[in-house]
């Protein structure tokens, strides 16, 4: 019968202290009576009893005596078991190069462990539990104590923003389930040309909130510094499209300023668009998004870059609940 790696064979005869029942080999040296044991274990004895035709023997106390390999020698079965884990799962932490086995039998392919890898092959299943990449697990387990630790915080702070997202999204769900979609009043009309002092940068969709607030370090201190007076409220800048690298801005609406070292402008012309207001926190955003962009193609116009957000009450002056945010989107006035 063939053997695979962990599956249990039929032998030709049973060695001393073992016997077949209904086609399986059992051994009685296991506690509890009789057992049956993987093929790995079933060539471990033919090799304590001189049967030995791999490059790998155990002593007759079960130990490996090869190479530098010191230390009990566990099947990948026994070894899985011993860590709560499945045989699957070893293997492909082998070959993803995470734990690699002590020995492979050079004529079987077998992999074994050594119960010194219990601590590794644990502390990776725990971590691939709370969804951490094998990349970032390979380089804390291969990092000093005080590098690893910085690398599980790093991971940590992810996971918080991810689940700062998750409450949001669930938050935006409970809304659309007690009352539907919000009812949004989208109005077209015209805007008047603006000139901003802006400050730039790029980054990912999940990003925006933090390299807002970045921008808006960089341009105030600019401003108050070189004595520019500027028109509330802030205006942020947004592409289109949501990619996953994108160029945002953040623009404070100024007359002064031309030659300002360290100060980009932008002139934002002047033309018809669709607009629509927004009560609640920055997350339930994309309600207010569906309802504008439904109404710009119901109509059969086309929506042009770049999207604003001016941000009438923010978070200084009032709760999420009351933040009070002006979405307006340039259009082009011909047929889609």
């Amino acid at each position: 019968m063939a053997a695979k790696e962990g599956k249990l064979v039929r032998p030709g005869r049973s060695p001393t202290n073992s016997t077949t029942l209904d086609g399986r080999l059992y051994t009685s040296r296991m506690r509890g009576g009789l057992h049956p044991i993987p093929v790995e274990e079933y060539r471990g004895i033919g090799r304590r009893r001189g049967h030995n035709g791999y490059g790998v023997g155990l002593s007759h106390r079960g130990r490996v005596h090869h190479g530098d390999v010191q230390g009990e020698l566990l099947t990948i079965g026994r070894f899985a078991r011993l860590c709560r884990l499945s045989v699957k799962q070893l293997r492909h932490y082998d070959e993803t190069g995470l734990l690699a086995p002590v020995h492979v039998d050079a004529g079987s392919g077998y992999r074994y462990y050594v119960p010194e890898q219990a601590r590794d092959a644990l502390t990776i299943a725990l971590l691939r539990e709370m969804d951490l990449p094998l990349a970032v697990i390979a380089q804390a387990l291969a990092a000093e104590p005080e590098s690893r630790a910085q690398i599980l915080r790093a991971e940590r702070d992810r996971l918080a923003e991810r689940i700062s997202r998750d409450q949001a999204r669930l938050k935006m769900l409970e809304r659309l389930a007690e009352g539907g979609l919000p009812g949004y009043e989208v109005t077209m009309g015209r805007e008047p040309e603006r000139r901003l002092a802006v400050a730039r940068a790029v980054c990912a969709p999940a990003e925006i909130g933090e390299t807002f607030e970045e921008c808006v370090s960089r341009l105030l201190p600019v401003l108050g510094k070189a004595g520019i007076a500027w028109e509330p409220p802030l205006w942020a800048l947004y592409p289109l499209d949501l990619e996953e690298r994108m160029e945002i801005a953040v623009g404070a609406q100024t007359l002064q300023g031309e030659g300002t070292p360290g100060l980009e402008f932008e002139v934002l012309p002047g033309g018809p668009v669709a607009e629509t207001v927004h009560i609640g926190p920055y997350a339930q955003l994309p309600l207010a998004y569906n309802a504008l962009f439904a109404a710009i193609h119901e109509r059969g116009l086309r929506p042009k870059a770049p999207v604003r957000e001016a941000y009438l009450v923010g978070p200084a002056e009032a709760p999420q609940e009351e933040l009070m945010t002006r979405l307006i989107i340039p259009i082009q006035e011909s047929k889609a």
